[in-house]
């Protein structure tokens, strides 16, 4: 049962087609046109809406820009529909709507269900809705690796299961043996920067400096420099406000506060306010008493030795040592000091991380070795399985005596490898197997990788048959097909039609072919044309039923759609092709 449809597709201005709208069925439908006609439009445009690239060649000429629509059909219980759904995507009776617009500028914009979205997010849904295959995924079949996520994806919990585990360890195995090769390498300039750190951590360590002491330290060099001034400052100060001893007529402070207190103090009962002055007054007079008393204190107390004054400057010189070496004032230093021995245990720790480093690098080796050994094993038996499989679909796609096997092998190496197999073999991100498709098209030809045995035609047959293996273990709702039977033609063509057909019953399929044996077996047939009115090129796309369908597959018979001949043959065709359904 297909969850997943994709309904309809409208195509404005994208390449040669101006206005189009190419409504799908749900099981399996053929695009067919004259060359030029647009029917590789119709991929571009389904490529478009998975979120791929984007070319601005592709704007008709003379358009503002291309946009691309599309209605889908979706389980709201399925991962694309929730994906959706979190990205803001609002579903109408289970019906997801996206559109891809491209500027003439080159700038792309992309929405799902009425609301704007990245452009990655298309991609994201595409791994869930369709499978596209076209000339250039042909070609990607002939790399080794894709061959290998072929096999990945067929083995399934098998390989999924170990190959988590092993790429997780795979991760730290790097992040370890870089640090560990750091770590080694710079062990030179790591023993240099110890011993700067330790010399300079000695440095303070004998200086013993406090926190704020050269702020202190400032302060009092300050002081006992100018301490002569200082006390003859104090002294003529204490005389002004105090008076001086050794002259009985001068003038203090002290004395015309005095007096003018006696002078509003006898009188102070008549007014509240001079009450008030008065008692003013008698403050200022002890204030000046309290002052002069601190300053008679003050020059006692100053200490003019100079002696002291040496020994300051001399801390003073040595803790300015440090502040030129390891911060501005004596606080900094005291965390530059904090910071350094925190990096000195640190970097004499270092001895013992690169033991512990290689400890770990060793039990990762030797943890990769075993799952490399665990994934070979599962490919291995999953490659004799899917072998099977896809040879069993040649057999159906006229190639009865073609053998597909896989060729699974380790690389050994002398360098840096891990064990697997008691031999020490290369390595990577996927495990250490070397995968590779082979092909014996015929009985007593050897297997060839088909990179190097398989024509155009055999391998797009066995592309088809290994998405007909996919469809019956890990199906996707949706496959696209761009010319899968390129090199194609005859019984095997008939074959690749009654395959695809097949492939329809489980999922929607969409093939763009050329081949009237491929698109007879259609459920539904639709046409690229175009026409030119002199000066713009416009293309359509319409459904092909009964007389119409009968047309179209003379024409890709013959070239002729009134000869007899090939319409006779194409309805051939139509018959055989539901009688072998």
């Amino acid at each position: 049962m297909v969850v997943h449809v994709l309904e309809e597709m409208r195509i404005r201005a994208l390449g040669v087609i101006d206005d189009a709208v190419v409504e799908l069925s749900p099981g399996f439908t053929a695009v067919t046109g004259e060359t030029g006609a647009g029917k590789t439009m119709v991929v571009t445009s389904l490529g478009l809406l998975l979120g791929g690239r984007a070319d601005a060649a592709l704007v008709r000429i003379g358009a503002k820009a291309a946009v691309v629509e599309g209605r889908i059909t979706v389980d709201a219980r399925s991962a694309a529909a929730v994906r959706a759904e979190e990205a803001g995507a609002e579903l109408e009776d289970g019906v997801l709507l996206i559109s891809r617009t491209l500027s003439a500028e080159g700038r792309s914009r992309a929405h799902v269900g009425g609301r704007s979205v990245p452009v990655g997010l298309l991609g994201e849904l595409a791994d869930d809705l369709v499978a596209v295959h076209g000339q250039t995924d042909q070609q990607g079949l002939l790399r080794p690796a894709r061959q290998r996520q072929a096999l990945d994806r067929y083995a399934g919990d098998a390989v999924s299961g170990p190959l988590e585990k092993y790429a997780g360890a795979y991760r730290r195995l790097r992040a370890v043996s870089a640090e560990w090769e750091e770590l080694t390498t710079r062990a030179r300039e790591r023993a240099q920067e110890a011993d700067l750190l330790r010399f300079g951590l000695e440095e303070v360590a004998d200086a013993e400096p406090r926190p704020g002491e050269d702020v202190e330290l400032a302060a009092e060099a300050e002081r006992l420099g100018h301490a002569e001034a200082l006390a003859s400052a104090a002294a003529l100060a204490h005389a002004a406000l105090a008076g001086n001893p050794e002259d009985p007529e001068g003038v203090d402070a002290a004395t015309l506060v005095a007096g003018a207190h006696r002078a509003v103090e006898a009188v102070r009962s008549h007014d509240s306010a001079l009450a008030g002055l008065a008692d003013r007054i008698g403050e200022i007079g002890i204030l000046v008493s309290d002052v002069a008393g601190d300053l008679a204190g003050y020059a006692d107390n100053l200490d003019a030795d100079p002696i002291r004054l040496g020994a300051v400057e001399e801390r003073r010189a040595a803790l300015a040592q440090l502040t030129r070496k390891y911060g501005e004032t004596i606080a900094d230093v005291l965390a530059w000091a904090e910071q350094g021995a925190a990096r000195l245990a640190e970097l004499d720790g270092d001895d013992d991380r690169i033991g512990e480093l290689a400890a770990e690098r060793d039990a990762l080796r030797a943890e990769l070795g075993e799952l490399a050994q665990t994934l070979t094993d599962a490919r291995t038996e999953a490659a004799g399985r899917f072998a099977e499989a896809v040879t069993a679909e040649l057999a159906s796609l006229a190639m009865p005596h073609a053998r597909v096997t896989f060729a699974i092998h380790q690389t050994e190496t002398e360098a840096d490898g891990i064990e697997v197999g008691g031999r020490a073999v290369v390595f990577g991100p996927h495990g250490a197997d070397e995968v590779e498709l082979l092909l014996a098209p015929h009985p007593g030809a050897p297997p060839r990788p088909i990179a190097k045995g398989a024509s155009g035609g055999e391998l797009s047959r066995v592309m088809l048959a290994v998405e007909v293996v996919f469809a019956g273990s890990d199906p996707v709702p949706t496959y696209l097909f761009d010319e899968v039977d390129a090199g194609v033609g005859g019984k095997a063509a008939v074959e690749v039609g009654r395959r695809l057909a097949k492939l329809a019953r489980s999922a929607q399929v969409v093939v763009v072919t050329h081949l009237p044996q491929v698109a007879a077996f259609a459920d539904r047939h639709l046409v690229v044309e175009k026409t030119n009115d002199g000066s713009v090129t416009r293309s359509g796309v319409k459904a092909m039923e009964g007389e119409d369908r009968v047309r179209e597959l003379s024409r890709m018979l013959a070239g002729q759609e009134d000869s007899e001949l090939a319409r006779a043959h194409a309805e051939e065709l139509l018959e055989a092709a539901r009688a072998g359904r």
